[in-house]
């Protein structure tokens, strides 16, 4: 679902970059409330595990794959404001280290996934996370998260003048719709799991909690470095839309990096390339919440 640079036309980029960086601003704010120095190991295991996690596509028909969003996984487990500040890292990373989204289409990417999927994810639980309906409720916002970001793609795409014909839209909007129910699947066996090793870890995810750090930490590795040899090579989503619509030549890249396309080169097998650059993506990722989470807990002491 990430949206790559020459697919938007120079308003619609610059419209939601103007629209995302106030939005950031204002949630890294917010996340105050939600960050003490006691959850930000969590900030950085549960973003790289939801990066790991985004690295492995899975078959939704059709030939097209689909991964793990993990707007709702974050925003359940850390809150609504420091999930969009997480996932704003992630996707930071994953543009300019793996070049997985655009830079110029980085404030598009930004708003439909950690913003408004954010938002979607949280509000069913908001609402209704006790009792029987609180699985629901999670299951609806990792649903709704993934429809938010993926109807947002689409309008974007329509305003930069993209045609989509009926057929085209409609198989697309399907698609979508089978990898939100997958998204919402995997969201509650997460949580279910987390809970199930510490039961108030979830509604209060502390350093304490080092099992479940654990646990979280070694998945992303494996996730990352055997996960790999198992993921779908069809393309996701907006990349079987953009083939279907005939823009899948547009994109382009604005410089080059070593770890483009999550592929370490220089390795002779290409699963240790695609591993390298995982755990590198581990790295960086853990790194960059952790100082987040840093920053943001010293100017709430402030």
């Amino acid at each position: 679902m990430h949206i790559p640079d020459g697919f938007l036309s120079t308003p619609v980029w610059a419209a939601m970059n103007l629209a995302a960086a106030p939005s950031v601003a204002y949630l890294a704010r917010r996340a105050q409330r939600e960050i003490d120095d006691s959850r930000i190991p969590a900030l950085g295991v549960m973003g790289a595990f939801v990066f790991a996690a985004q690295m492995i596509n899975f078959p939704v028909g059709l030939g097209t794959s689909g991964h793990l969003l993990g707007s709702a996984l974050l925003a359940v487990t850390l809150g609504p404001a420091a999930a969009s500040i997480v996932m704003t890292a992630i996707l930071v990373v994953q543009a300019l280290v793996f070049q997985d989204g655009g830079v110029l289409a980085l404030g598009a990417n930004v708003f439909n996934m950690a913003v408004a999927g954010v938002a979607a994810a949280y509000l069913p639980y908001r609402l209704w996370n006790s009792g029987k309906f609180r699985n629901p409720a999670i299951f609806l916002g990792a649903f709704l998260s993934v429809l938010a970001g993926a109807v947002l793609a689409v309008a974007e795409l329509l305003l930069s003048g993209v045609r989509m014909g009926q057929t085209v839209l409609g198989v697309s909007l399907g698609l979508f719709l089978v990898t939100a129910v997958l998204e919402g699947v995997i969201t509650v066996a997460v949580i279910r799991s987390l809970e199930a090793m510490r039961p108030n870890w979830v509604r209060a995810p502390d350093s304490s909690g080092r099992l479940v750090l654990g646990a979280l930490a070694g998945a992303a590795i494996l996730l990352a470095v055997v996960g790999v040899l198992v993921a779908s090579a069809d393309p996701d989503g907006l990349e079987s839309l953009a083939e279907r619509a005939g823009i899948a030549a547009r994109a382009r890249n604005l410089f080059t990096t070593p770890l483009a396309d999550y592929q370490l080169r220089g390795f002779g097998a290409d699963w240790l390339g695609k591993a390298a650059a995982g755990l590198a993506g581990l790295v960086a990722i853990t790194a960059t919440t952790l100082v987040l989470g840093k920053l943001i807990a010293r100017r709430r002491g402030a």
